[in-house]
């Protein structure tokens, strides 16, 4: 199992409805707006680092809203 955070910048004012349709992908696990720098920051899993960057990421840069992403792989799950 691969988990990574998933930083994302939206347009102004689109945090919350990113953060809920991102919340409803697979993989995704946690979904959350924030602030500071970036607006939304994701908790996300899968299989492989494959999968993830294929399935979950892909799929999260295609919500409408979100003008960048920034992904972090966990490295430890200790």
């Amino acid at each position: 199992m691969v988990q990574a955070y998933i930083l994302i910048q939206t347009e102004v004012g689109r945090a919350a409805a990113v953060a809920s349709d991102v919340a409803g992908i697979d993989g995704v696990t946690r979904s959350q707006d924030v602030t500071g720098p970036y607006d939304v920051i994701v908790c996300a899993e899968a299989d492989d680092v494959d999968t993830l960057g294929r399935d979950v990421v892909g799929a999260v840069q295609k919500v409408p809203g979100i003008t960048r992403t920034l992904t972090c792989p966990v490295v430890s799950t200790d």
